[in-house]
């Protein structure tokens, strides 16, 4: 009896939700940065108005700075977890193309994977040998 390729839905559901986990991850850091800017603008504008010292805010664009970098980080890893989720899940659906399958008189016939090109060998390099220059007299 012939056997069609199954995709293993347990496996792509849970790959599913570790990418939508991903992403909601991204998305936090992302509100956690907007909130930080956010902060540290009420910060500017409290010195503006004389409340905080120059050197408070000094203080504290160090630890915004500080911050920022430790969340844009965070991003980067979340976006490169997510890709490579990603790319792990498009090869999984990419490898359930059908298999062809055709029914004749004598039976089902097929179900082999086409074959793949022939990979050409580099031609070899041939050494020319040259003939000796005359010599002139």
């Amino acid at each position: 009896m012939v056997q069609t390729r199954k995709m293993n839905e347990s496996f792509f559901v849970k790959m599913q939700k570790d990418l939508t986990t991903a992403g909601e991850w991204i998305r936090s850091r992302q509100e956690e940065k907007q909130a930080l800017l956010n902060e540290f603008d009420q910060e500017c504008k409290r010195f503006f108005f004389g409340k905080i010292s120059q050197r408070a805010l000094a203080a504290s664009v160090k630890k915004t700075n500080t911050e920022l970098q430790r969340i844009d980080k965070s991003i980067r890893d979340s976006i490169k977890r997510a890709r490579s989720l990603s790319t792990r899940e498009m090869k999984l659906v990419g490898d359930q193309a059908p298999i062809g399958y055709r029914a004749t008189i004598s039976g089902i016939s097929g179900g082999s994977k086409k074959k793949e090109a022939a990979k050409r060998k580099p031609a070899k390099k041939k050494t020319v040998k040259r003939k000796p220059t005359k010599k002139k007299k």
